[in-house]
């Protein structure tokens, strides 16, 4: 990833000569002091930030630059953010986290006043918590032998970031109840997560049902790889040759990523969709988006899907998609879905997504060893071919059903709660799958892992035309 700085020139150069050409010559701040973090911050903000209207007047001040930052943030911005370390930010938006590798949903305690109970939504492949055998749907009520309660698990959620044990109760089909299994010994590494978790094909009642897990938007774990986006390609290939009739894509636990990964997906799943048809137009503040038009003109404005020879889109049968979703599908997630829309028939079972219709870039100054601060500033909002970017309040389900159970199956299991939903949707029911062979446990969520990750909720863009 080139560093925003030669964004910023151009840009500059665009917007500065066309309206700002009697403005005095801005005042030079000591590099490496919080004046001069802040100076950049605000003139970034004034030139990208979208509800530049919104910002005060310029006023540079020796205050923490997340505090200056955040006093610029308009009462209409739910998503932007700051932090100390640029790399951190640019390794969070790749799926690079200091991490065990599973993430988790916490619940009350049904059967304990305060309490709190944790529960292992998903463990990621290659990971140190695959490897100390965690499974989806094991719960936790300790930390470091610490119990959890409403008042401490804030707390006691940072020790996750180091080497951790956390105390395990897992649940017995044969017996209906959950028994413990002991102490879990967790490392902590950077760790790249591979967001292709699981795909498979089932045959139902002479249907063909193809079944994907994606869970972060990331072309690769670096600037340079595509190996993420290049796993996609493979997946859709033997979708392909599978001869699927329809695609379950469960984005349940995908809460947004990088624009590349998100287009690649839509060319693999649009139905008559091309190179010349348009995936999503931004829109962005007024002087900017002048500048791009006066430069480059209005395609600018607008990202194309591009040509994928291993499309399965023309070759679905009503309805085309259907979503898995849950209160953390966010961003990249709902572009998607709100891209497609126009393409194809698409039908959601889950939960309202977030509703992220705005995105964002990454601001740093690479070779200034002095600001190392990063920031991640919403710059565009959204809107699919036929301008509609309505999903604010985010995409409500056709089929509503809360995945808030304590008791969970796998994901990929024909009798997971959501995925069961899709294929009866589908195909009818399976007189072979087992059926109400377990009592849920419904109980009241408080949050889930992927909400306290800095990339939350990111739709991440690059600016180059």
């Amino acid at each position: 990833m080139r560093s925003i700085a030669s964004y910023l020139i151009l840009t500059s150069i665009i917007i500065l000569s066309a309206c700002r050409k009697e403005d005095p010559e801005p005042p030079s701040y000591e590099n490496g002091t919080n004046q001069y973090v802040n100076n950049w911050i605000y003139d970034n903000m004034d030139l990208y930030y979208y509800w530049t209207e919104d910002l005060p007047d310029k006023n540079i001040n020796g205050e923490s630059p997340d505090d200056f930052f955040y006093s610029l943030i308009s009462t209409q911005d739910r998503f932007s953010w700051i932090q100390p370390n640029f790399q951190e930010l640019l390794n969070s938006l790749q799926g690079i986290t200091l991490e065990a590798g599973y993430e988790f949903l916490l619940y009350n305690d049904p059967e304990v006043a305060n309490g709190v109970v944790g529960q292992i939504a998903y463990v990621k492949k290659g990971s140190p918590a695959e490897e100390a055998g965690l499974n989806r749907g094991d719960l936790f009520t300790k930390i470091n032998g610490t119990a959890l309660t409403i008042d401490n698990y804030n707390n006691q959620l940072g020790n996750i970031r180091e080497n951790h044990i956390l105390t395990i109760e897992r649940y017995d089909f044969e017996n209906g109840s959950f028994e413990e299994v002991g102490d879990f010994e967790l490392s902590a590494i950077q760790f790249a997560e591979n967001p292709n978790h699981l795909d498979t094909v089932y045959t139902r009642n002479g249907k063909k049902i193809g079944y994907y897990v994606y869970n972060l938007f990331t072309v690769g774990a670096n600037n340079e790889s595509t190996a993420y986006n290049d796993e996609m390609d493979e997946v859709f290939s033997r979708f392909q040759s599978e001869g699927i009739d329809h695609l379950v894509l469960d984005l349940r636990y995908n809460s947004g990523g990088a624009e590349g990964a998100t287009i690649n997906l839509a060319s693999l799943i649009g139905t008559n969709v091309s190179d010349q048809d348009i995936f999503v137009k931004r829109d962005y503040n007024e002087g900017l988006k002048q500048a791009f038009i006066d430069e480059y003109g209005e395609e600018s404005l607008n990202r194309k899907f591009v040509n994928k020879t291993e499309n399965i889109g023309n070759s679905l049968k009503s309805p085309q998609l259907t979503v898995l979703t849950s209160s953390m599908t966010a961003s990249a997630s709902e572009l998607l879905i709100n891209g497609l829309n126009p393409f194809m028939e698409t039908y959601i079972i889950g939960d309202t997504t977030v509703g992220k219709n705005v995105g964002s870039t990454s601001f740093y100054e690479e070779d200034n060893a002095e600001n190392n601060w990063g920031m991640q500033p919403i710059i565009t909002k959204s809107f699919n071919s036929l301008n509609e970017s309505d999903y604010d309040l985010g995409f409500y389900p056709d089929i509503a059903l809360k995945d808030n159970s304590l008791v969970k199956l796998q994901l990929g299991d024909v009798n997971e709660k959501l995925l069961r939903e899709a294929l009866i949707y589908l195909a009818g029911s399976d007189e072979a799958s087992r059926i109400d062979t377990y009592k849920e446990i419904p109980s009241k969520s408080i949050l889930g892992s992927m909400e306290l990750k800095k990339r939350f909720g990111v739709y991440d863009i690059k600016l180059n035309p």
